[in-house]
């Protein structure tokens, strides 16, 4: 197993932790489609909220929140509305978030959740 896909696997844990101690539903995680992947979906109340996870061990690299580009943006909601069509599921309103956690070599993660991220 490659470091990076373990950190990333570690990373995705850590915020669905984080979310279900806010109070959301984890529906699914790691969606797969032709087009790509969703990292998390939960919900919020009625709204279905998509969640990026970008980890990063240090800061050596850039932010983990630069690795969330406008592209990446454009994509997710277009794996969005494909997981919303492939499931038949109609929700009221969606939501792109963003959580970044940098964990060091010791200590807990750092994490940052960017709700609403367009």
């Amino acid at each position: 197993m490659r470091r990076t896909s373990a950190l990333g696997r570690y990373g995705e844990e850590v915020a669905t932790r984080y979310l279900e101690g806010l109070g959301l539903v984890i529906v699914e995680r790691n969606w797969r489609c032709s087009d790509g992947e969703i990292d998390i979906l939960a919900r919020d109340g009625s709204t279905l909220v998509v969640v990026e996870v970008k980890t990063r061990s240090s800061l050596a690299f850039g932010h983990p929140a630069e690795a969330i580009t406008p592209r990446k943006m454009r994509r997710l909601r277009h794996l969005a509305f494909r997981w919303l069509t492939d499931h038949e599921v109609h929700a009221p309103s969606v939501r792109l978030d963003a959580i970044s956690i940098i964990q060091g070599v010791s200590g807990a993660p750092r994490i940052e959740h960017m709700p609403g991220v367009e």
